[in-house]
């Protein structure tokens, strides 16, 4: 019974660093490539995360970057700036805070927490086209973030569907119907 105990908190504990690694490394990251000093998306190596912390020892490596495979011998310098600002680095982050005191760009609504699960926000780009997060690459938002305007995903929606099928929209501002007084 105690090593039934024993293996049971063995377990558990192995369970929590476990979950404490993945949930700490996972997702992509936007960092500042040290060869080239450009915008880079990186993602950090889970599995190699796990065994060395599983280990004792925490040791990060790369599992993808958006520099490679032009670069992909490089010394992964950059894990640096993940190990010192493991979420300020994370994409969503990063968007989400760009979000914070913003209003869309259509509706005026202005953005609180943003839920990523549902309902996702987009931005309007300098050309007035609406587009979704999923369709950008992370190594893009800088640029993005000078030039693009917020949008909650109401109106994105919205203004997908009149981009898509304009012969289906009703421009209710063009035909305002008569007021009480004037004729028509």
């Amino acid at each position: 019974m105690l090593i039934m105990l024993l293996l049971l908190m063995g377990l558990a504990v192995a369970a929590a660093v476990v979950l404490r690694t993945v949930l700490r490394w996972r997702g992509t990251r936007l960092v500042r490539c040290p060869e080239t000093r450009a915008p880079a998306a990186v993602d950090v190596d889970l599995k190699e995360a796990l065994v060395t912390e599983l280990l004792g020892r925490e040791h990060l490596r790369l599992r993808d970057c958006s520099r490679w495979p032009e670069r992909a011998g490089c010394g992964q310098d950059c894990l640096a700036q993940v190990e010192r600002a493991p979420e300020d680095c994370r994409v969503r982050t990063i968007v989400s805070e760009w979000y914070q005191g913003k209003n869309c760009a259509y509706c005026g609504r202005p953005f609180g927490e943003i839920n990523w699960h549902d309902h996702r926000p987009a931005l309007r780009t300098a050309r007035g086209v609406t587009r979704q997060w999923s369709d950008v690459r992370p190594e893009a938002l800088p640029g993005l973030f000078a030039t693009c305007f917020p949008v909650c995903w109401d109106c994105h929606v919205t203004q997908s569907f009149r981009r898509q099928h304009p012969e289906l929209v009703v421009d209710r501002a063009a035909h305002e119907p008569p007021r009480p007084g004037r004729s028509t």
